[in-house]
């Protein structure tokens, strides 16, 4: 019932909804969170738990020719796998790509956020054109490499622009003596992922604070080198670390340049493919494979975890 003042305005009563009357709203927002996640959660459940869950029950059996358990091995077939020289030596492939791709990758990509931030003009076109690259297809970009840009033959646009300067035509990708096939991998590699990483540290960039700036120019630093790095590259630690761990993470799942690029040959294969050919070879070994793919998870959670206690990923600024 209304209620009335002194001066005899008539003022609504306070609502008093009981529990029950708000309850659909709640009702509600938990069907439409269902509604929204259901789907991803189902699919994480089919294609991703439960392949990694029966992954490692098939690593524990004798599984050739099928992926039905047979004979219980127990870790027999991880004894395999760690004495296998071609799977440690894919390890040490991965070494190199790493060692490789994530400091070219980590330079570069910040390199294009910090001339992009600059421009004054035409900031979203170059941004568009940067990242555009990462909509290309790995599989498509790595023949064109190996077909149009790094063809062994004089057609290739690299021997044929070295052969401008007089230079022999080079087999980038038949011979392993000199190893030119890590060119064509890392660029090829590098031209598909900076753009993805120029708009994380593009991101960064931009919700830096210019009292800093201003601060640091009263304090005498000039701009340039100076500012760089003692405002920006500390503003950037956070996203630096994420760019790294995610950078060494694709490094470890590195699969379709190598499997295009050199096909079938036994050098310069990264774990992933050595997986693929001890899973889906001659032998299809799959007790084998699968014991190999659950010691490479197991190695990307260690590095990911070691990598990030080193950069102090998670903690907060007054722990640093």
């Amino acid at each position: 019932m209304p209620t009335t003042t002194a001066r005899g305005a008539a003022r609504p009563a306070p609502a008093t909804g009981s529990p029950r009357s708000r309850r659909p709203l709640r009702t509600s927002s938990t069907f439409n969170f269902w509604l929204f996640t259901g789907p991803f959660l189902l699919g994480l459940l089919i294609f991703v738990y439960v392949p990694i869950l029966w992954s490692a029950w098939l690593s524990l059996f004798e599984a050739r020719f099928t992926v039905t358990p047979s004979e219980f091995t127990g870790f027999e077939n991880y004894r395999v796998m760690l004495t296998d020289d071609q799977f440690m030596g894919s390890l040490g492939t991965f070494t190199v790509f790493a060692a490789l791709i994530v400091p070219t990758t980590w330079a570069l990509s910040l390199a294009l956020a910090l001339a992009v931030n600059r421009l004054r003009f035409m900031r979203a076109f170059f941004r568009s054109v940067f990242f555009l690259p990462t909509a290309v297809s790995y599989v498509a970009a790595s023949l064109i490499w190996k077909m149009s840009i790094f063809n062994g033959v004089r057609f290739g646009l690299a021997n044929t622009v070295l052969g401008v300067f007089g230079v022999d035509n080079t087999a980038w990708l038949a011979d392993p003596n000199p190893p030119w096939y890590w060119l064509v991998i890392v660029t090829v590699r590098l031209w598909l992922q900076a753009g993805f990483y120029m708009i994380l540290f593009l991101a960064a960039l931009q919700n830096i604070p210019r009292e800093l700036y201003e601060a640091a120019a009263i304090d005498g630093a000039r701009p340039g080198w100076q500012t760089f790095r003692y405002v920006t590259l500390p503003q950037l630690r956070a996203t630096s670390t994420a760019v790294v761990l995610l950078l060494l993470v694709a490094a470890y799942q590195a699969f379709d340049e190598f499997f295009n690029l050199l096909n079938k040959t036994t050098w310069g294969r990264p774990p992933l493919v050595e997986l693929y050919y001890k899973a889906l070879g001659d032998n299809q070994d799959y007790g084998a494979g699968s014991a190999g793919a659950l010691i490479l998870t197991l190695l990307i959670c260690l590095v990911t975890l070691l990598q990030g206690r080193f950069m102090g990923f998670g903690r907060g600024e007054d722990s640093r």
